[in-house]
């Protein structure tokens, strides 16, 4: 964690210093009053003021940190953009080479996402949410799955026979079930266990 420590005729006046060498702004900073700093007889400063400034841990450095470092080791050079929200950080990958990066179904890409939020909240209280994606791989694959789920209601409704989709993530039976819910003829639900976990997409009785 970089930090320094400055003194100064006032506190403020430290304060600037340490933000000034550190590159920091006021609200990206930790500080810590060491000496208060006082006047002496007539007024001449006897005892300087001195304060600790320390950047505070940016979840959002840490993830680009730790990926840069994984993109390293799987040999590719991909741009990376890095959008910070309020309760979010979304992570873009973008240029050749980053299918490696996703995965069958997006299983790579969940993995790198899971160990990110490791790496990017640890030992932070108000913890953000990580997203991970490639080439807008997750609103293609979104958009897959919802076309899939209302070809196979259409089908149940016309030979009245449910359907067992194959093994499917946690997030994509969700896009499943969500695409299909507002239709009152068609019933979902996750059946087995994971990671065999699968939909099934029957008639509504």
């Amino acid at each position: 964690m970089k930090w320094v420590e400055k003194q100064a005729r006032t506190v403020e006046e430290a304060i600037e210093m340490a933000l000034k060498e550190l590159k920091i702004k006021r609200e990206q900073a930790e500080i810590e009053v060491l000496e208060e700093g006082n006047r002496g007889i007539l007024g001449f400063l006897s005892k300087a003021a001195r304060v600790k400034v320390t950047v505070k841990d940016n979840p959002g450095e840490r993830a680009l940190e730790f990926i840069k470092g994984l993109t390293k080791h799987f040999k590719i050079e991909p741009k990376i953009e890095v959008k910070e929200e309020e309760d979010a950080i979304k992570i873009n990958f973008e240029g050749k080479d980053v299918g490696v990066l996703i995965g069958k179904r997006g299983s790579t890409l969940d993995a790198i996402q899971y160990l990110t939020s490791l790496v990017a909240n640890r030992g932070i209280e108000n913890h953000k949410r990580i997203i991970l994606d490639a080439q807008n791989y997750r609103k293609k694959r979104e958009e897959a799955l919802e076309k899939l789920a209302k070809n196979i209601a259409k089908k149940v409704k016309e030979t009245k026979k449910s359907v067992v989709l194959e093994p499917m993530l946690p997030n994509e039976r969700r896009i499943i079930h969500t695409a299909l819910q507002g239709d009152a003829m068609i019933n979902t639900k996750s059946i087995g266990e994971e990671p065999h976990r699968r939909v099934v997409i029957s008639l509504n009785h």
